[in-house]
Formats: C-alpha cells, sequence, structure tokens
C-alpha cells in the first residue's frame, strides 16, 4: 500500500510538475519506501523527483537505491548536479560512487568541488574493498581530551548536525590519537566545567585499517557498539564504521556466501561487490553466473562414468545393484553439503578456527556413523526386498561408508581452501555433490565386488 500511495504522487508530480507534492510525499514518507518506488520509473524520471528535493534530502534519498542504481543515475545527471549530490553524500557511500566514475567525469567533478572534499573522496576509495577502511565514514565528531565538557557541547552543537553519527564522541591529542570515547549522554549528563580526559571512557574498542569488514561488522555486533573508529599503526584515528554499515557488510557476506555455496560466479565491480537482483539481470549475466561451474563439473563427472565402466562386470552379474545407485551417491553428496555448510559457517563467525580441523573431523565421524546406520536400516529392507539378503549387506555397508566419507569431504574442503588462503565458501554445493559422487560409485560397486565375490 506505500509503494502504491508514493507512486500515484509521483505520477501526478510528473504530470503537473508540482514540486509541493514531492515535498509532501518525502514529509509523509520514509525515503527508502520512496526510493523503492521510484524504481519502476525510467531514469529520466527518477532524475526529475531527485531534482525537485532539496540538496540534503536528494543525497539521502540517493543513497537508499542499490550501487548499480546510483552508478546508472550518475552518468545520467548532468556534471553539475552530480558535484552538488556528491558534496552533500555521506562520505563512506559517495566514495564508492565516485570510485566507479569514468575517469572524464572525475575530472569535471575535481574542478566543481571544494579541494578538500575531492580529497577526502580519493582518500576514501583507496582502501581495497577487503579492508575495513573501505567501508568507513571520515565524517564522525572528535574532540580534544584538554577542553571542557561545556566547549565540547559547543562544539557538538556547531558541527553535529553535518556528521553522519553523533551518538559517540571520540576523544583525541593535538595529533588526532585517539585517546578515549564518550556518549552523547555522558557529554551531557556532566559538569560543564568537567575536563573531558575526565569524562571519557580510556579503553576503546578499535579496529586496524587492513582488518577485513567481516571481522569490524562482527566486532560491532559483539560490542554492542553504534559505531566502531578505525585507526592506523600509531593509533590516530582514519575514520569509523557505523552501525548501519556493519548489517550492509554482514549482508553482503551472507549473500556472497550463498552465491558462493550454490557454485555462482559473482562480479567485482569497482570497490564493491555486484550482487545480482535475478528479477533484472539479463539472460547474458545469468548465463555467465552459473556456466562455469556447470562447465567443470560436467567433465568432473566424467570419472564417475569411468567408474561406473570399470565395474561393468559386477553390473552385468547383478544388474539390481543399479537401482540403488542414485539412492547411495546422493545420500553421500547431501551428507557432504550439510557437513560443509556448517563448517563455512563456523569459520565464517570464528566458532571453528584451522587448528580445529582433526577434532572436528573425530567428530564428524561419529556423527555421520550415526547418521549411516540410520540411513543404512532403511534402505537394508529395501534391498532385501529387491535382491535378498546379499544385496541388503552390500547397500546397508556401502551407506555407511558412502556417508562418512562424503561428509568427511564436506567438512575438509572448506578447512583445505581456508589453509590455502581462498574463501571457504568456494566449497560449493555442486563441487561436493561431484566428488562425493565419484568416490560413492567406487566404494559402492568396490564392496559390492568384494561382498558377492564377482
Amino acid at each position: 500500500m506505500k509503494h502504491i500511495k508514493i507512486s500515484l504522487m509521483v505520477q501526478k508530480f510528473l504530470h503537473s510538475n508540482d514540486f509541493d507534492l514531492i515535498k509532501t510525499l518525502l514529509a509523509e514518507s520514509h525515503h527508502a519506501d520512496v526510493a523503492d518506488a521510484l524504481l519502476i520509473y525510467n531514469d529520466t524520471d527518477i532524475i526529475r523527483v531527485l531534482m525537485a528535493t532539496p540538496i540534503q534530502e536528494r543525497a539521502e534519498l540517493f543513497t537508499h537505491f542499490s550501487t548499480s542504481v546510483q552508478h546508472k543515475l550518475a552518468l545520467a545527471l548532468k556534471p553539475t548536479d552530480l558535484g552538488d549530490l556528491l558534496a552533500a553524500m555521506p562520505h563512506d557511500d559517495r566514495a564508492d560512487l565516485y570510485l566507479g566514475l569514468p575517469t572524464s567525469l572525475k575530472q569535471l567533478i575535481n574542478i566543481q568541488i571544494n579541494p578538500t572534499e575531492v580529497d577526502d573522496m580519493q582518500h576514501l576509495s583507496s582502501y581495497p574493498e577487503d579492508t575495513a577502511a573501505a567501508h568507513m565514514t571520515t565524517d564522525f565528531l572528535y574532540v580534544r581530551g584538554d577542553i571542557s565538557a561545556q566547549e565540547a557541547i559547543r562544539l557538538t552543537r556547531q558541527y553535529g548536525n553535518s556528521k553522519e553519527t553523533i551518538y559517540y564522541i571520540y576523544v583525541v591529542d593535538a595529533g588526532k590519537k585517539l585517546l578515549g570515547v564518550m556518549s552523547l549522554r555522558d557529554l551531557l549528563l556532566a559538569d560543564e566545567q568537567k575536563p573531558i580526559h575526565q569524562i571519557m571512557r580510556p579503553n576503546v574498542v578499535s579496529i586496524k585499517a587492513t582488518t577485513t569488514p567481516l571481522e569490524a561488522a562482527q566486532t560491532i555486533a559483539h560490542y554492542d557498539l553504534l559505531s566502531l573508529p578505525v585507526v592506523d599503526e600509531l593509533g590516530v584515528i582514519l575514520g569509523i564504521i557505523t552501525a548501519d554499515d556493519a548489517m550492509d557488510i554482514q549482508a553482503q557476506s551472507s549473500e556472497e556466501t550463498l552465491y558462493k555455496t550454490g557454485g555462482l560466479e559473482i562480479s567485482h565491480g569497482a570497490n564493491h561487490l555486484t550482487m545480482v537482483n535475478v528479477k533484472t539481470a539479463s539472460i547474458w549475466t545469468l548465463y555467465r553466473m552459473r556456466v562455469i561451474w556447470l562447465v567443470v563439473l560436467v567433465f568432473g563427472n566424467v570419472f564417475s562414468g569411468a567408474g561406473i565402466a570399470h565395474f561393468e562386470d559386477t553390473i552385468m552379474s547383478y544388474v539390481v545393484l543399479v537401482f540403488f545407485l542414485p539412492l547411495l551417491i546422493d545420500s553421500g553428496g547431501n551428507a557432504g553439503s550439510q557437513a560443509a555448510t556448517l563448517m563455512v559457517r563456523g569459520l565464517a563467525t570464528g566458532e571453528v578456527i584451522l587448528k580445529d580441523w582433526g577434532k572436528m573431523i573425530g567428530k564428524e565421524v561419529l556423527v555421520a556413523l550415526a547418521l549411516g546406520l540410520s540411513m543404512a536400516l532403511a534402505v537394508a529392507l529395501v534391498g532385501f526386498v529387491r535382491g535378498g539378503v546379499e544385496i541388503a549387506m552390500v547397500v546397508a555397508l556401502s551407506m555407511v561408508c558412502i556417508v562418512i566419507i562424503g561428509s568427511l569431504i564436506g567438512l575438509s574442503l572448506p578447512f583445505i581452501l581456508s589453509k590455502l588462503k581462498f574463501d571457504p565458501a568456494t566449497a560449493s554445493a555442486p563441487l561436493i555433490t561431484s566428488i562425493a559422487d565419484i568416490v560413492g560409485v567406487l566404494i559402492y560397486f568396490s564392496i559390492a565386488t568384494q561382498l558377492l565375490g564377482l
């Protein structure tokens, strides 16, 4: 209903050019809802709405668009309008947008915007995407430790309105080295004549600029912070990562892990990860995301076929064995995918580290044994009905072995990839299933050959 109401008001504005409609719309609706509702319109109409809003409102509205939409609209804006927009945007958001612009457009903007603002954008956009510094904002409030609470309140009132957040006020020395932090509550309730260094909390939770974004987000969640300072090797504060940015980082990380677990390729844009909207993505984009892994695994499955061909005599003697083949190898792949999912999550959250590999293998063997025995009981009954006692024994023993081996493959791959400095999430379900299929075929027919005396 919200989007329908917003769309109707936008439609009226586009026909009447009544700017009061846009003012009413922004006053009655959240900027995020307005941004979502605008996506049904073409770029020209979206820009008309944007240009009808005051610059600060425009900047806030613009940040609620996805990265891909922001870049598309930025290229459609006049350079002067884009420059004004960048100057008003939050520092971290505008750095990402600036980085993805063509060089010629950057040069036009550099001339138009205040040199200090340009330096800030270039500085923030210079950090690698896999560092916390790439996600920080330099738009935060800090004061010296030798001033009074009264002076700090005055500075907060003077500069606070232009800062991204003022819930925390950071305390620094003359060289901007981080000394402490205080909440706005601490400041307002303190004696006005009390020096800041007596009000602040000296033990500040902070991270280095080279820390990973996910670790930064986890730190914010662990300590229940509204923002987290980023410092250099000397302890000089460079910027802060806010709680809402941490949520974005975690959401992006979860989506990236999901894509990789499904064996999907993820495209990397300028200093940001490009996640695909399956509803709006082109057929070529969706094809490109999926084709590489599927083609690789097609050739991998050739080994499964070779394994079956190797045991051709066994199959000819007991054709009933073929009936149980899909059931057994799928069980191994499913068990492996489950184990891999748990380990990828454990490694990502820090619950599990590399040195836990041996301990986790021992535990997984016991879990997989219990699972295998449970599944073997069920499949043995079917085996007995279809082929008698001998087939039931072959199928039951194969099920136990395949589930154990499949689980160990699924558990071990994330550890191996992590040890080799690859992303553990690359241990995708299709990869594990293909490996488990090959191993499952060999185990099944090897056991059948031995037990049936072939």
